[in-house]
């Protein structure tokens, strides 16, 4: 269930960490429910499929809070575009999932350990004018959200579930 706001929480870390995991769970009950076939075909006109978007997510996460807030070199940060700039993968859904739980918990490691002030580092994703964590933060719950919501069209295309229900 979705954490609920109440009143005003001075633990705007932990609301993040509790809500990007909602969200990941989301994604992958969602996904959970879909046959072999149907992650690796699209029912969208913009093309994507569902094994694309998991791809996306775990890129995104990393390109955000590794390569961006920790400025740590990745080898590969666009991993999840393919040569024309669309998203692509060949991973297996399994591989996939485990990376997005390995990304879940160095995520909550920045969160936990810096303040949400900080400014990321300047060498990774950002040359200058670097966002705060809190902003980093927000933008990655921001695409789950999202994401989360492309996954409940797809599956009521698919299979007609809908919302809550689509992985019954």
């Amino acid at each position: 269930m979705l954490p609920k706001p109440t009143g005003t929480h001075p633990d705007t870390a932990g609301s993040l960490v509790r809500y990007l995991a909602f969200f990941r769970a989301d994604v992958r009950r969602k996904l959970d429910g879909l046959e072999p076939d149907a992650l690796r075909t699209t029912v969208l006109p913009s093309g994507w499929t569902p094994l694309e978007l998991l791809s996306h997510l775990v890129h995104m996460e990393r390109r955000w809070f590794v390569w961006g807030f920790l400025g740590e070199p990745l080898p590969d940060p666009w991993g999840d575009q393919g040569p024309d700039g669309r998203w692509s993968t060949t991973d297996s859904p399994e591989s996939l999932l485990a990376r997005l739980e390995a990304g879940a918990v160095r995520t909550e490691s920045v969160l936990r350990e810096h303040p949400l002030d900080a400014r990321a580092a300047l060498g990774g994703r950002f040359d200058a004018d670097p966002p705060t964590l809190h902003a980093i933060g927000f933008h990655v719950l921001q695409e789950y959200a999202r994401h989360a919501g492309h996954l409940d069209v797809v599956r009521e295309l698919v299979d007609g579930a809908v919302g809550e229900d689509a992985s019954a």
